[in-house]
C-alpha cells in the first residue's frame, strides 16, 4: 500500500513545491512594494539598479538567480541572496503542509493560503516592523471561507472561538503592557488563533506558547550578542507565524497532551 501511494506522493510533492516557489516569487514582490503602496502587478520587476525588466527566463525561482549567478544580466549588479532563499523556503513550507493535510485535501487550500500570507507578513514585519492591514485584515475572510470547505461545523465554530480568544489574550497584553505589543500583531493573534483551533484547542495552545518563547529566546540572543536593548522593538510577527506553523506541522500535539492531562 505505501509503495503504490509513494510515487502519487512525491508527484504532489514536485508539483505543490514549484507551486510554492512561483508563489515565494510573488512574495518577494509583495514584501517590496506593499509596504511602499505600489501595485503587486504593474510595472513588471526590473533591476533595481538599471531599471531593465527582467526577461521571462531569467525570472524562474531560484533557477533564474543560480543561472545568472546573483548578477542582473544587463548591469551586472548583485541580486541579493534573499530572493531566492524566500522561494526555496516558501517552497519548503508549501511540500510540509502538503505532507500534513495530504488525507484531508479539503483543508489544504486553507493552509497553503495561510502559507503564503504568512510568507509575506514575516518578510514585511522584519523589513518594515510592520503588519500591513492589506494583508491581515482580508485574511479573516478569505481563510474563514477556506476553512468552511470541508465543511465541519464543529472545527469551524472551534476556529471562530480560538480566533476570538487569541485576540482577546492579544489585545489584553497591548493594553495592560503598552508599546510591549504592536496592534498589527494583535490583529494577527485573532488569524492565527482560528487556523491553530480549527485542529485543535492543544494547536492552539502549542502556537500561541512557542510564539512568545521564540520570541522571548530571539530577543535574550540579541541582547547578548548586543544587537539590540531591553527597550528595542524587535518584529514579533514572525515569531508568532513560526510558533503557529510549528504547532499546525506536529507540535500542536504537545499542547494536546497537556490539556489531556488536565482534564483527568
Amino acid at each position: 500500500m505505501i509503495e503504490a501511494e509513494l510515487p502519487v506522493v512525491v508527484a504532489m510533492a514536485i508539483l505543490v513545491g514549484v507551486l510554492g516557489s512561483a508563489v515565494g516569487s510573488f512574495l518577494n514582490v509583495v514584501a517590496h512594494r506593499v509596504p511602499r503602496g505600489l501595485s503587486v502587478v504593474n510595472p513588471p520587476s526590473a533591476c533595481p539598479d538599471c531599471g531593465t525588466a527582467i526577461r521571462s527566463r531569467h525570472n524562474l525561482p531560484v533557477v533564474g538567480w543560480l543561472v545568472l549567478r546573483g548578477r542582473c544580466y544587463d548591469c551586472g549588479s548583485a541580486i541579493s541572496v534573499r530572493y531566492p532563499l524566500v522561494e526555496a523556503g516558501v517552497a519548503v513550507l508549501f511540500v510540509l503542509a502538503a505532507l500534513r493535510f495530504g488525507d484531508e485535501p479539503r483543508q489544504l487550500p486553507a493552509y497553503l493560503a495561510f502559507a503564503g500570507i504568512a510568507g509575506a507578513l514575516a518578510l514585511i514585519d522584519l523589513d518594515v516592523r510592520r503588519l500591513p492591514n492589506s494583508i491581515v485584515l482580508p485574511a479573516y475572510p478569505v481563510l474563514g471561507v477556506l476553512l468552511a470547505l470541508p465543511g465541519d461545523a464543529s472545527a469551524l465554530l472551534r476556529a471562530a472561538l480560538g480566533a476570538a480568544l487569541l485576540f482577546a489574550i492579544y489585545l489584553v497584553i497591548a493594553l495592560v503592557a503598552v508599546g510591549a505589543m504592536g496592534w498589527g500583531d494583535v490583529k494577527l493573534a485573532g488569524v492565527i488563533g482560528g487556523m491553530t483551533a480549527y485542529l485543535s484547542w492543544g494547536t492552539l495552545l502549542s502556537g500561541a506558547f512557542l510564539g512568545f518563547l521564540l520570541g522571548a529566546v530571539a530577543g535574550l540572543l540579541l541582547i547578548a550578542a548586543r544587537r539590540a536593548g531591553r527597550r528595542s522593538a524587535v518584529p514579533f510577527g514572525p515569531f508568532m507565524l513560526l510558533g503557529a506553523w510549528a504547532a499546525l506541522l506536529g507540535a500542536g500535539h504537545l499542547g494536546d497532551s497537556y490539556l489531556a492531562l488536565l482534564a483527568r
